[in-house]
Protein backbone atom coordinates (compact mmCIF):
# COMPACT_ATOMS: atom_id res chain seq x y z
CA UNK A 1 0.00 0.00 0.00
CA UNK A 2 1.38 3.17 -0.73
CA UNK A 3 2.17 5.64 2.26
CA UNK A 4 1.25 9.56 1.33
CA UNK A 5 0.58 12.66 3.38
CA UNK A 6 -1.68 15.64 3.73
CA UNK A 7 -1.20 18.64 5.59
CA UNK A 8 -3.85 20.95 5.91
CA UNK A 9 -3.92 24.55 6.29
CA UNK A 10 -6.43 25.88 8.41
CA UNK A 11 -7.59 29.02 9.75
CA UNK A 12 -6.90 27.56 13.29
CA UNK A 13 -4.24 25.00 13.43
CA UNK A 14 -1.93 23.20 10.62
CA UNK A 15 -2.86 19.60 10.60
CA UNK A 16 -1.03 16.54 9.29
CA UNK A 17 -2.02 12.70 8.16
CA UNK A 18 -0.21 10.22 7.21
CA UNK A 19 -1.97 7.25 5.36
CA UNK A 20 -1.30 3.77 3.92
CA UNK A 21 -3.83 4.15 1.27
CA UNK A 22 -5.26 1.64 -1.29
CA UNK A 23 -8.40 2.90 -2.83
CA UNK A 24 -11.10 3.93 0.23
CA UNK A 25 -8.79 1.90 2.37
CA UNK A 26 -7.07 4.73 4.36
CA UNK A 27 -5.30 3.41 7.39
CA UNK A 28 -3.54 6.25 9.71
CA UNK A 29 -0.11 5.81 10.29
CA UNK A 30 0.80 9.42 12.39
CA UNK A 31 -1.22 12.28 12.74
CA UNK A 32 -0.83 15.51 14.71
CA UNK A 33 -1.43 19.22 14.37
CA UNK A 34 0.21 22.56 15.86
CA UNK A 35 -1.95 25.76 16.23
CA UNK A 36 -0.24 28.19 14.26
CA UNK A 37 -3.51 31.15 14.22
CA UNK A 38 -3.30 32.01 10.73
CA UNK A 39 -6.61 33.41 10.92
CA UNK A 40 -5.56 35.57 13.96
CA UNK A 41 -6.54 39.50 13.23
CA UNK A 42 -7.74 38.40 9.89
CA UNK A 43 -11.46 39.23 9.02
CA UNK A 44 -11.58 43.09 9.98
CA UNK A 45 -8.82 43.34 6.98
CA UNK A 46 -9.01 40.24 5.19
CA UNK A 47 -4.85 40.40 5.51
CA UNK A 48 -2.88 37.68 6.71
CA UNK A 49 -0.61 39.05 9.46
CA UNK A 50 3.07 38.07 9.01
CA UNK A 51 3.65 35.99 12.35
CA UNK A 52 1.37 33.62 11.48
CA UNK A 53 2.29 33.42 7.77
CA UNK A 54 5.95 32.14 9.02
CA UNK A 55 4.67 30.03 11.71
CA UNK A 56 2.14 28.64 9.59
CA UNK A 57 5.05 27.60 6.62
CA UNK A 58 7.36 26.79 9.40
CA UNK A 59 5.07 24.25 10.48
CA UNK A 60 4.54 22.74 7.08
CA UNK A 61 8.19 22.42 6.67
CA UNK A 62 8.34 20.29 9.60
CA UNK A 63 5.62 18.07 9.04
CA UNK A 64 6.74 17.64 5.34
CA UNK A 65 9.84 16.71 6.86
CA UNK A 66 8.53 14.01 9.32
CA UNK A 67 6.22 12.44 7.12
CA UNK A 68 8.95 12.12 4.87
CA UNK A 69 11.49 10.72 7.01
CA UNK A 70 8.31 8.17 8.24
CA UNK A 71 8.04 6.76 4.92
CA UNK A 72 5.47 9.07 2.45
CA UNK A 73 6.29 8.70 -1.07
CA UNK A 74 4.04 11.91 -1.90
CA UNK A 75 2.92 14.74 0.30
CA UNK A 76 0.30 17.46 -0.83
CA UNK A 77 -0.83 20.52 0.84
CA UNK A 78 -4.03 21.71 0.69
CA UNK A 79 -5.51 25.28 2.40
CA UNK A 80 -8.78 26.19 3.08
CA UNK A 81 -10.88 29.00 4.26
CA UNK A 82 -8.31 31.69 5.41
CA UNK A 83 -6.53 31.05 2.14
CA UNK A 84 -8.91 31.27 -0.24
CA UNK A 85 -10.29 34.57 1.77
CA UNK A 86 -7.59 36.55 2.08
CA UNK A 87 -6.31 39.26 -0.36
CA UNK A 88 -2.88 38.37 0.52
CA UNK A 89 -3.06 34.44 0.12
CA UNK A 90 0.06 34.37 -2.32
CA UNK A 91 2.28 35.27 0.99
CA UNK A 92 1.04 32.10 2.36
CA UNK A 93 1.59 29.82 -0.57
CA UNK A 94 4.73 31.56 -1.60
CA UNK A 95 6.25 31.35 2.27
CA UNK A 96 5.23 27.71 2.40
CA UNK A 97 7.39 26.82 -1.11
CA UNK A 98 9.89 29.07 0.24
CA UNK A 99 9.91 26.95 3.94
CA UNK A 100 9.47 23.09 2.54
CA UNK A 101 9.69 23.31 -1.43
CA UNK A 102 5.99 22.53 -1.79
CA UNK A 103 2.88 23.98 -3.77
CA UNK A 104 -0.29 24.15 -2.27
CA UNK A 105 -4.32 23.67 -3.17
CA UNK A 106 -6.41 26.22 -2.02
CA UNK A 107 -9.26 24.56 -2.34
CA UNK A 108 -12.62 25.97 -2.65
CA UNK A 109 -15.94 25.99 -0.23
CA UNK A 110 -17.59 23.36 -2.18
CA UNK A 111 -14.75 21.03 -2.83
CA UNK A 112 -13.97 21.26 1.13
CA UNK A 113 -17.17 19.98 1.44
CA UNK A 114 -16.87 17.00 -0.76
CA UNK A 115 -14.05 16.12 0.66
CA UNK A 116 -15.37 15.97 4.16
CA UNK A 117 -18.13 14.15 3.13
CA UNK A 118 -15.83 12.02 1.31
CA UNK A 119 -13.64 11.47 4.15
CA UNK A 120 -16.87 11.04 6.40
CA UNK A 121 -17.73 7.75 4.22
CA UNK A 122 -15.08 5.91 3.83
CA UNK A 123 -15.73 4.37 7.09
CA UNK A 124 -17.79 1.27 6.77
CA UNK A 125 -20.24 2.31 9.35
CA UNK A 126 -20.95 5.53 7.52
CA UNK A 127 -22.21 3.97 4.24
CA UNK A 128 -25.28 2.87 2.92
CA UNK A 129 -27.07 5.75 5.63
CA UNK A 130 -28.52 9.33 5.41
CA UNK A 131 -26.17 11.37 6.72
CA UNK A 132 -25.78 15.15 7.43
CA UNK A 133 -22.27 15.88 7.59
CA UNK A 134 -21.05 19.28 9.93
CA UNK A 135 -17.69 20.45 9.03
CA UNK A 136 -16.98 23.24 11.37
CA UNK A 137 -13.63 25.00 10.81
CA UNK A 138 -11.86 27.82 12.36
CA UNK A 139 -13.66 29.93 9.05
CA UNK A 140 -16.12 28.11 7.56
CA UNK A 141 -18.45 25.94 8.06
CA UNK A 142 -19.41 22.92 6.01
CA UNK A 143 -22.97 21.03 5.72
CA UNK A 144 -23.12 17.93 3.39
CA UNK A 145 -26.73 15.70 3.34
CA UNK A 146 -26.08 12.54 1.57
CA UNK A 147 -25.32 8.81 1.24
CA UNK A 148 -22.62 6.44 0.06
CA UNK A 149 -23.17 3.43 -0.65
CA UNK A 150 -20.84 0.22 0.10
CA UNK A 151 -19.93 0.57 -3.58
CA UNK A 152 -18.86 3.70 -3.69
CA UNK A 153 -21.70 5.86 -5.09
CA UNK A 154 -22.57 8.86 -3.47
CA UNK A 155 -25.69 10.73 -3.83
CA UNK A 156 -25.60 14.33 -2.22
CA UNK A 157 -28.48 16.35 -1.77
CA UNK A 158 -27.20 19.35 -0.66
CA UNK A 159 -23.48 20.72 0.06
CA UNK A 160 -22.91 24.02 1.13
CA UNK A 161 -20.13 25.79 2.84
CA UNK A 162 -20.37 29.70 5.10
CA UNK A 163 -18.12 32.08 6.69
CA UNK A 164 -19.30 30.93 9.92
CA UNK A 165 -16.44 29.34 12.27
CA UNK A 166 -15.01 29.03 15.73
CA UNK A 167 -11.73 31.62 15.14
CA UNK A 168 -14.47 33.73 12.89
CA UNK A 169 -16.68 33.81 15.81
CA UNK A 170 -14.12 34.86 18.22
CA UNK A 171 -13.14 37.75 16.52
CA UNK A 172 -16.47 38.88 15.82
CA UNK A 173 -17.52 38.34 19.84
CA UNK A 174 -14.00 39.00 21.73
CA UNK A 175 -14.74 37.47 24.92
CA UNK A 176 -14.01 38.45 28.05
CA UNK A 177 -12.57 36.42 30.48
CA UNK A 178 -14.55 35.07 31.98
CA UNK A 179 -17.41 35.62 29.56
CA UNK A 180 -20.01 38.49 30.38
CA UNK A 181 -23.91 37.57 31.44
CA UNK A 182 -25.47 38.20 28.06
CA UNK A 183 -22.46 37.26 26.33
CA UNK A 184 -23.36 33.52 24.75
CA UNK A 185 -27.06 34.54 24.66
CA UNK A 186 -25.75 37.40 21.81
CA UNK A 187 -23.49 34.40 19.95
CA UNK A 188 -26.21 32.42 20.17
CA UNK A 189 -28.71 35.06 18.68
CA UNK A 190 -26.66 35.72 16.25
CA UNK A 191 -25.86 32.10 15.05
CA UNK A 192 -29.90 31.47 14.71
CA UNK A 193 -30.13 34.61 12.75
CA UNK A 194 -27.27 33.70 10.72
CA UNK A 195 -28.19 29.99 10.45
CA UNK A 196 -32.21 31.28 9.54
CA UNK A 197 -30.86 33.46 6.52
CA UNK A 198 -28.03 31.66 5.14
CA UNK A 199 -28.43 27.83 5.25
CA UNK A 200 -31.43 26.79 6.59
CA UNK A 201 -33.75 27.41 3.32
CA UNK A 202 -31.68 25.81 1.14
CA UNK A 203 -30.41 22.64 3.71
CA UNK A 204 -34.53 22.63 5.00
CA UNK A 205 -35.76 22.18 1.36
CA UNK A 206 -33.25 19.16 0.62
CA UNK A 207 -34.65 17.75 3.72
CA UNK A 208 -37.65 18.07 2.91
CA UNK A 209 -37.73 17.22 -0.82
CA UNK A 210 -35.04 13.83 -0.48
CA UNK A 211 -35.54 13.19 3.69
CA UNK A 212 -34.06 14.12 6.98
CA UNK A 213 -30.63 12.16 7.80
CA UNK A 214 -30.48 9.11 9.58
CA UNK A 215 -27.66 10.21 11.32
CA UNK A 216 -26.11 13.56 11.68
CA UNK A 217 -22.08 13.95 12.29
CA UNK A 218 -19.45 16.46 13.51
CA UNK A 219 -16.17 16.35 11.84
CA UNK A 220 -13.06 18.51 13.12
CA UNK A 221 -11.72 19.43 15.88
CA UNK A 222 -14.55 20.81 18.52
CA UNK A 223 -16.65 17.38 17.96
CA UNK A 224 -13.62 15.04 18.74
CA UNK A 225 -12.45 17.55 22.14
CA UNK A 226 -15.98 17.95 23.18
CA UNK A 227 -15.52 13.55 23.09
CA UNK A 228 -12.77 13.90 24.78
CA UNK A 229 -14.07 15.66 27.88
CA UNK A 230 -17.64 13.95 27.99
CA UNK A 231 -14.93 10.35 28.50
CA UNK A 232 -12.63 12.08 30.55
CA UNK A 233 -9.84 11.19 28.53
CA UNK A 234 -6.51 13.28 27.62
CA UNK A 235 -5.43 10.16 24.87
CA UNK A 236 -6.82 10.35 21.34
CA UNK A 237 -8.30 7.48 20.99
CA UNK A 238 -10.67 7.25 17.75
CA UNK A 239 -12.87 4.07 17.98
CA UNK A 240 -13.79 5.29 21.70
CA UNK A 241 -14.25 9.58 20.34
CA UNK A 242 -16.02 8.44 16.83
CA UNK A 243 -18.60 6.30 19.71
CA UNK A 244 -19.92 9.33 21.63
CA UNK A 245 -22.62 11.22 21.23
CA UNK A 246 -24.60 14.19 21.93
CA UNK A 247 -28.43 14.73 22.65
CA UNK A 248 -29.53 18.16 21.74
CA UNK A 249 -29.87 18.85 25.78
CA UNK A 250 -26.55 17.35 26.35
CA UNK A 251 -24.50 19.70 23.82
CA UNK A 252 -26.34 22.52 25.04
CA UNK A 253 -25.24 21.86 29.07
CA UNK A 254 -21.53 21.65 27.62
CA UNK A 255 -22.08 24.75 25.79
CA UNK A 256 -23.23 26.50 28.76
CA UNK A 257 -20.50 25.14 31.45
CA UNK A 258 -17.65 25.81 28.52
CA UNK A 259 -19.24 29.91 28.62
CA UNK A 260 -19.76 29.81 32.35
CA UNK A 261 -15.71 29.54 32.99
CA UNK A 262 -12.84 31.41 32.60
CA UNK A 263 -9.55 30.49 30.37
CA UNK A 264 -7.15 29.02 33.14
CA UNK A 265 -10.79 26.95 34.39
CA UNK A 266 -11.29 25.49 30.47
CA UNK A 267 -7.33 24.87 29.69
CA UNK A 268 -7.32 22.66 32.64
CA UNK A 269 -10.24 20.72 31.54
CA UNK A 270 -9.29 17.11 30.95
CA UNK A 271 -9.68 16.12 27.30
CA UNK A 272 -9.15 19.64 26.49
CA UNK A 273 -5.79 20.94 24.19
CA UNK A 274 -4.73 24.25 26.30
CA UNK A 275 -4.76 25.89 23.57
CA UNK A 276 -7.76 25.43 22.05
CA UNK A 277 -9.62 26.61 25.19
CA UNK A 278 -10.29 29.87 23.65
CA UNK A 279 -12.11 28.89 20.19
CA UNK A 280 -13.70 25.19 21.38
CA UNK A 281 -16.68 27.34 23.24
CA UNK A 282 -16.97 28.64 19.81
CA UNK A 283 -17.19 25.61 17.75
CA UNK A 284 -19.46 23.86 20.76
CA UNK A 285 -21.87 27.30 19.95
CA UNK A 286 -21.92 26.47 16.50
CA UNK A 287 -22.77 23.17 16.15
CA UNK A 288 -25.72 23.34 19.37
CA UNK A 289 -27.13 26.42 17.05
CA UNK A 290 -27.83 23.89 14.24
CA UNK A 291 -28.72 21.40 15.90
CA UNK A 292 -31.10 23.87 17.44
CA UNK A 293 -32.41 25.72 14.18
CA UNK A 294 -32.85 22.19 12.48
CA UNK A 295 -34.54 20.42 15.66
CA UNK A 296 -32.03 17.50 14.47
CA UNK A 297 -31.67 15.25 18.07
CA UNK A 298 -28.61 14.07 18.45
CA UNK A 299 -24.97 14.87 17.34
CA UNK A 300 -22.46 12.19 16.70
CA UNK A 301 -18.60 12.31 15.88
CA UNK A 302 -15.90 11.38 13.55
CA UNK A 303 -12.49 12.04 13.04
CA UNK A 304 -12.42 11.49 9.09
CA UNK A 305 -12.40 14.56 7.38
CA UNK A 306 -11.12 16.88 4.42
CA UNK A 307 -7.66 14.83 4.86
CA UNK A 308 -8.86 11.55 4.58
CA UNK A 309 -9.84 12.04 1.43
CA UNK A 310 -7.32 14.19 0.27
CA UNK A 311 -5.01 11.96 1.07
CA UNK A 312 -7.17 9.29 -0.68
Amino acid sequence: MPRRAVIDVGTNSVKVLLADVDEDDVRPVWETSLQTRLGEGFYETHLLQPGPIAATAAAVAGFAREAVARGASHVRVVATSAARDAANGRELLDAIRNASGLESEVVSGETEAAWAFAGVTTHPLQQDVRLLVLDVGGGSTEFILGERSRGGTAHVAHRSSHPMGSVRLRERFPPLDPPGRGELARVRAWLDDFLGREVLPGLAGAMASWGRPRRVLGVGGTTAILAMIEQGRDDFDRDAIEGASFTAARLSGHVESLWSEDLAARRRRRGMPPERADVVPFGAAIYEAVMRVTGLPELGVSTRGLRFAAVA
